[in-house]
């Protein structure tokens, strides 16, 4: 016997029949003996109509306020899986956040968990019920209530587990798994059996959206067993689990192909070569709360740099005017974007003790004639900047440089 966390997703539980499933699903599950205890997000749709209905009526609503109107949507959704489990003959007891308690700092719309009282779901699971808990949610020290964010209800269930020192927590969505890249652009993607923390915290930042960054960060930190699962799909999904559970014998170079459409690129031509002028150019950047992913500086012989770094699509203009005001006092020759670019990224935890595995990269890069306008590294990862045009053809003959192509005769 087995305490398992599950997280349900909006779409998941998006209607009464699907509440009906899942309730199905959690009863497979306690006929086999497991205590359950579940996280479930709003009903698809429900968080975007509140933050609608709160726009109709104030055009900047106070960030408290809004937590107190969108923590509402997994209050439905908690009940209405307890009733549906008792129709199934199983007693099962709903919390807000608030009543586990999921203990919060007071950071409004973004707050970050600080504690769990794990009391409550102890003696209910003792007492053989299904524990049912509104994710996304909590309480901070004064009583009010908290949202996690986009996504938090990943991150409320990872915290449970590890709260409750569970043995797995399993994360269903609309995806039966980790895959080697987007099956939608390579049809040959395998799904992964299993991943390393790290492989899937760089796949996640690098543009994976299977689960949630601050979720996989979590699990990692508390060493809690990950499994993405498909919620109207059975099947063995992928687990999320530390290095140490991979032997060498199964270990691949590159685990996955990670890509990203939202990128823009911004450089500062002709910047005096002089000690904190990258300094100079980038706090303003920071100031103005935009996040500067790949940077890359080139010197010319004239003393002068041209200053290059990749920014979200959505915030290239407000960098672009930021940083006119600073070449300008900086004395730099000027600025100029571009806003159709991609970066690739291929992660591996395998890449550590291998070598070759850039010269790969490049290699099938230049043989498809793609470009690669910008390089960034780490231990585990590779990425390079290219002309969107290529994205797809690169990421399909990097899977199958990597030798991640779907052997036909296994399906």
């Amino acid at each position: 016997m087995s305490l398992i966390v599950q997280k349900y997703g909006g779409t998941s539980v998006g209607t009464v029949e699907r509440i009906g499933a899942v309730a199905d699903k959690i009863s497979t599950f306690r006929e086999q003996g497991h205590d359950i205890v579940v996280v479930v997000s709003a009903m698809s749709g429900e968080t975007n109509r509140l933050i609608g209905l709160a726009h109709e009526i104030q055009e900047d609503p106070e960030p408290r306020e809004m937590d107190v109107l969108v923590s509402t949507g997994e209050q439905v959704t908690i009940a209405l899986l307890c009733m549906a489990l008792k129709k199934r003959g199983w007693d099962a007891r709903s919390y807000t956040g608030g009543q586990v308690k999921i203990l919060t700092d007071s950071s409004h719309t973004k707050a970050r968990i600080q504690e769990i009282d794990d009391n409550n779901m102890r003696s209910d699971l003792k007492a053989g019920r299904v524990v049912v808990v509104a994710g996304f949610q909590g309480v901070d020290e004064n009583g009010s209530i908290t949202t996690l964010g986009r996504g938090g209800s990943d991150t409320t269930g990872v915290a449970l587990a590890a709260a409750l020192k569970a043995d797995e927590c399993q994360i269903y969505t609309d995806v039966d798994g980790v895959y080697t890249t987007d099956p939608r652009v390579v049809d040959s993607a395998r799904r992964l059996e299993k991943i390393t923390f790290e492989e899937m915290l760089e796949m996640a930042s690098l543009g994976s959206k299977v689960l949630q960054i601050r979720a996989v960060e979590f699990a990692g930190k508390y060493g809690v067993p990950l499994r993405v699962l498909h919620s109207f799909q059975d099947g063995p999904g992928t687990l999320i689990t530390l290095d140490e559970d991979f032997d060498d014998m199964e270990q691949p170079v590159v685990s996955g192909i990670a890509f990203n459409r939202d990128e823009a690129k911004v450089t500062v031509q002709g910047v005096p070569d002089t000690p904190g002028v990258a300094s100079r150019i980038l706090a303003p950047i920071g100031e103005a709360n935009i996040e500067v992913d790949v940077i890359v500086q080139n010197v010319s012989a004239d003393n002068t740099t041209d200053l290059t770094f990749t920014v979200h699509r959505n915030d290239m203009a407000k960098a672009e005017a930021v940083l006119l005001k600073v070449a300008e006092e900086v004395g730099a020759g000027g600025v100029s974007t571009d806003d159709k670019i991609a970066k690739i990224s291929i992660v591996g935890v395998g890449m550590r003790s291998h070598a070759g595995v850039a010269s790969t990269m490049f290699n099938s890069l230049a043989n498809d004639g793609i470009n690669i306008q910008m390089i960034t590294t780490s231990e585990i990862k590779i990425s390079v900047i290219i002309d969107e045009r290529y994205l797809e053809l690169a990421v399909r003959g990097l899977h199958t440089a990597f030798d991640l192509d779907a052997d036909p005769r296994a399906e």
